[in-house]
């Protein structure tokens, strides 16, 4: 082949109408590539820039499809890498980075990179930005399915009488009031119910569904201020769609899950248990901690009697005596069931309620 010569390569075509391949040569001029079988009775130009190349792989035929729909099969791939290069045809800088396993490594570490960081910094950033644009009537509507699909999961109806029942409710009611006098408390809706899983718990649901167990009334039977404290923690987390943050947190790490593995459709199916059982972040904890300090000093109840939940929820694990120190429950690395008892260390909140002061005016 004479220097100036286009490098020509023999090969396999299939028109796209017929199963049946024909040898033809392909050769780049200019441009165009041109393709003429060996009879030299069929003739085709195709711009260069609307054919689809083959990338370049370790094994294997190449394959390129051309813009009418034909179809070019090469088994030799050494070969057709060869006539490529010597058309003057360049791979893009993907296909270069692919086959260079310094570039490979280089892309999956930042791939960690992007993904730690998403998880550390940007999924708890965008899951409160988000939680703040969803309409409270679409909040609404996530509380109520959340609670139905928990009633099937493991919540039973309340054997508490009807009586007990609304008297708790009044108590509350009462304590918001006082606490939010100029009626800016979120809404709110106290039920009851039995759980075997549960046990002694109360969680709120996006909407201002909150949920106490019966046994958690027993627990507490003798100390309603603490039963009232208890609400009023959740309610700090209705205040600050807590409930809405960690449903669209653990929607947001599906998302990151189906990247990785390509199905998130069972994490999915669990974001309502995990609004029942997956604790807040600390901060949450301590944002509601500080709001039902706050309610219960504003209806003349010392926010102290919250330290007293925390001890018999942990003497209920074997953990501490409730008349123990409580710093004795620090480090003791029990996992209570509730997610008001979960995080900060419980030995750190039962001092917070202990020694919490009013703030200055």
């Amino acid at each position: 082949m004479a220097p100036d010569e286009p490098a020509v390569i023999r090969t396999q075509w299939f028109d796209g109408r017929s199963p049946r391949g024909r040898s033809v040569s392909l050769r780049v001029q200019g441009n165009e590539l041109l393709l003429r079988t060996h009879d030299g009775l069929v003739e085709h130009r195709y711009p260069l820039g609307g054919v689809r190349w083959p990338e370049r792989r370790s094994h294997g035929q190449r394959q390129t499809e051309l813009p009418d729909g034909g179809l070019i099969q090469h088994a030799n791939a050494a070969e057709w890498d060869a006539w490529f290069q010597a058309s003057g045809l360049r791979e893009g800088a993907v296909v270069g980075w692919m086959q260079s396993w310094r570039a490979t490594l280089a892309a999956m570490a930042g791939t960690l990179v992007f993904l730690a960081a998403a998880w550390v910094w940007g999924v708890p950033w965008l899951s409160v930005t988000l939680a703040g644009l969803v309409p409270q009537s679409l909040e609404n509507q996530i509380g109520e399915q959340s609670l139905a699909q928990l009633d099937r999961l493991f919540l039973k109806p309340s054997q508490l009488p009807a009586a007990q029942q609304e008297a708790l409710r009044q108590r509350f009611a009462r304590v918001v009031e006082q606490a939010h006098p100029e009626g800016d408390a979120p809404a709110w809706q106290l039920e009851f119910h039995q759980s075997e899983v549960l046990g002694a718990n109360a969680f709120a649901l996006p909407g201002g569904r909150m949920v106490m167990t019966d046994d958690l009334v027993a627990l507490l039977d003798d100390q309603p201020d603490a039963l009232v404290g208890v609400l009023a923690h959740e309610l700090g987390h209705v205040q600050h769609r807590h409930g809405l943050d960690l449903m669209v947190r653990a929607s947001l790490v599906s998302a990151l899950v189906g990247v990785v593995l390509g199905d998130a459709s069972g994490f999915l199916a669990t974001v309502p248990a995990t609004l029942a059982t997956q604790s807040y972040s600390r901060d949450a904890e301590r944002e509601a901690d500080a709001h039902a300090a706050q309610m219960l000093h504003a209806s003349g109840i010392d926010p102290a009697v919250m330290a007293i939940f925390f001890e018999r929820m942990l003497a209920e694990e074997g953990a501490v005596q409730p008349a123990g120190d409580p710093g004795e429950s620090e480090g003791s690395g029990v996992s209570l069931p509730i997610a008001i008892a979960s995080h900060p260390d419980h030995g750190e909140r039962i001092r917070f309620f202990r020694e919490w002061q009013a703030p200055g005016p």
